[in-house]
């Protein structure tokens, strides 16, 4: 890709274009010839100047009307609800989000629920419930309303059909009346020979008096465009320059259904006209139907929006991320206790368009970092096994902020008492001081808040149980141990640290006369926990408090005694 920089001018009444007379989209920089608006951060200081001429190659420009305003970026993001949000369809959300605060823009949501025999109960507003969750809530949608809804295609159907039927007076669509029956012949044909399957545009040729007696004897019909010949290239953010002359591989495509439906093909691009989206970003999958959508543009006499076709996100060994996989929605990483700002960095740490590429990113700095023109064309590489130390990280970061400290707190609270209902025998370990101190200790260890409710970190909750016989099997001098640590809390009072701990509890151990110190720190950390791993000694006993400490070597003291 050549690195050379080409200034654009933005479209406002502020800039003047000197060198290309059907003018160009508002930009500042642009790589691979393409142009990106002006980030927010830039805007002030550019309009604070006197009328400024930039230089424009026109030759690598997309044209556009002079009369529009790209000043203002709108972006959206258009999943069907035909099932729930996933790990793809987040990405996507994610770019279009970060695209539009970059640049001081519009997110928009619109949901394309055309396919009414596919929808899924719940999917819409599932779709909405997880971009909120996952920090990145759209501007307007159907649930927040907004200036050019509804946000619904299924509510739009009158837009469309009215189009539809614009094109056809154009003449460039037509009504269709092939049977069902009809196209599956041309399509098994079509396999028989070992071609592609297309529709042979029969219809196309209809005189005009026979399509009005079709009409009115109620035949069911679709409306299908006209595709034609001599597509004019166009310029993608990310692929650069394009063409696909549809019409030599495709046959005519359906643009209203029979049950009065729109298409995708149709739909999309009558919503983002009037949506005024400046900026389409979706998967590199549409990246072939783009010269179809530019034709039905073109045929309408509209101003087309600037198309970045993002690459696709795939498993690690490059196979296709597929739905399939109940691991990859977006509902199941949340239900497992990732973080969503985890899951926003893994899936922009593996791709490209950032200046840096480091973990630990929240949206604010994604934001900051965000740099279109380093988008490359290959396909980003998910690897879902560094997803726990991505959250680990995010959870320090939580940690270390008291608010959001506050909010794990009481999440880990309904926790312990889900998991540990009847077992709690002090109430204090429910207190938010308490486990505030768990936290902070364990924070860079643990890479879930579920985490601290698995077995291993039980001993935190519930006071454990071991026998005299786990106690003989360690060393003769348990009831001298115990003293030992009872006296040296005693001592030290309220005030415990990890450090000064563990140098105490090294010169204890030498006060043994036939323990070893590595037998003493296993006997200490039976009576703590019961387990015969986890944390350092000194750190379970700074978690514990020295209430809770003398409480446990009060037992090992009692059970000694008793044998």
């Amino acid at each position: 890709m050549s690195s050379s920089v080409l200034q654009l001018c933005l479209s406002s009444k502020r800039y003047l274009v000197t060198s290309c007379k059907r003018c160009c989209l508002n930009s500042v920089v642009t790589q691979r010839g393409f142009h990106v608006p002006a980030p927010v951060r830039d805007r002030a200081s550019a309009q604070g100047g006197r009328r400024t001429r930039l230089q424009v190659n026109a030759s690598t420009t997309r044209c556009c009307s002079t009369d529009t305003d790209h000043s203002q970026v709108r972006v959206r993001f258009a999943p069907s609800p035909t099932g729930f949000l996933h790990l793809g369809g987040l990405r996507t959300a994610l770019y279009n989000f970060i695209f539009a605060k970059k640049y001081g823009g519009s997110f928009v949501l619109r949901l394309e629920d055309t396919d009414q025999s596919r929808l899924v109960p719940g999917a819409a507003e599932s779709i909405e419930d997880m971009l909120e969750w996952a920090g990145i809530p759209p501007d307007e949608s159907p649930r927040h309303g907004g200036p050019v809804g509804p946000y619904l295609q299924s509510q739009r159907l009158d837009l469309y059909s009215q189009t539809a039927h614009q094109l056809v007076e154009r003449g460039h669509a037509y009504y269709c009346f092939c049977s069902t029956q009809r196209l599956e012949l041309l399509k098994k044909e079509a396999l028989r020979t070992g071609q592609t399957p297309r529709y042979d545009n029969r219809c196309r040729h209809l005189r005009t008096e026979q399509v009005q007696e079709k009409l009115a004897q109620g035949l069911p019909h679709v409306i299908r465009f006209r595709l034609e010949a001599g597509v004019e290239p166009f310029q993608d953010l990310i692929f650069g320059w394009n063409r696909h002359e549809v019409a030599q591989v495709e046959g005519d495509p359906v643009v209203i259904k029979a049950d009065g439906f729109p298409t995708y093909h149709l739909a999309n691009i009558v919503d983002d006209h009037y949506m005024k989206i400046s900026h389409v970003l979706r998967g590199s999958e549409w990246l072939i139907s783009t010269s179809k959508h530019l034709l039905m543009y073109r045929a309408l006499g509209w101003q087309p929006p600037t198309f970045g076709h993002l690459p696709l996100l795939m498993n690690k060994d490059g196979s296709k991320l597929s739905k399939r996989q109940g691991d990859i929605f977006i509902q199941s990483f949340q239900r497992d206790g990732v973080l969503p700002e985890a899951l926003l960095d893994i899936t922009t740490n593996c791709g490209s368009g950032f200046n840096t590429n480091r973990m630990g990113r929240r949206i604010d700095e994604l934001i900051s970092e965000f740099n279109p023109s380093k988008i490359t064309t290959h396909s980003a590489l998910l690897d879902l096994e560094k997803l726990p130390e991505f959250n680990r990280i995010h959870l320090q970061q939580r940690i270390e902020d008291k608010e959001q400290c506050h909010l794990l707190v009481k999440d880990l609270q309904g926790q312990i008492q889900q998991t540990y209902t009847a077992e709690i025998q002090d109430e204090e370990v429910l207190h938010e001081d308490y486990i505030t101190r768990v936290l902070q200790l364990r924070k860079g260890h643990i890479s879930s808040l579920k985490d601290l409710v698995t077995p291993g970190y039980s001993y935190l909750w519930v006071r454990p149980s071991f026998s005299y016989q786990q106690v003989t099997a360690l060393t003769s001098e348990a009831q001298h141990i115990a003293s030992l640590v009872l006296r040296l809390i005693e001592d030290r009072g309220e005030e415990l640290a990890v450090d000064r701990l563990s140098k105490d509890l090294k010169t204890l151990a030498k006060q043994t006369k036939a323990t070893k110190y590595r037998e003493v720190m296993k006997v200490l950390r039976l009576a703590l926990s019961g387990l015969q791993q986890g944390p350092s000694v000194a750190e379970m006993m700074v978690s514990l408090g020295p209430t809770e400490i003398s409480h446990r070597f009060q037992k090992l003291l009692a059970l000694t005694q008793m044998s």
